[in-house]
């Protein structure tokens, strides 16, 4: 289980990888079977219900073409 300052956390980068994808024009389909991760994973992660990896992380950043800071700057 995520405590509570961990998944407020999660939440914050979950919304920020959300705008992001909308603005690129992504369904979270299209962008977790273009990243080549699980059906339901990337609304997981913008519900801040798992706590994501590095390597997941870079592969949205390429699918989306943007740095992978930017997904962690928010």
């Amino acid at each position: 289980m995520i405590n509570n300052p961990e998944k407020a956390y999660l939440e914050l980068f979950g919304k920020h990888l959300q705008r992001i994808r909308k603005e690129k024009g992504f369904s979270q389909e299209t962008l977790g079977l273009d990243a080549e991760l699980g059906k339901n994973q990337i609304g997981m992660i913008e519900r801040g219900e798992i706590n994501t990896t590095v390597s997941t992380i870079k592969k949205i950043a390429d699918v989306l073409k943007v740095h992978p800071k930017e997904l962690l700057d928010f």
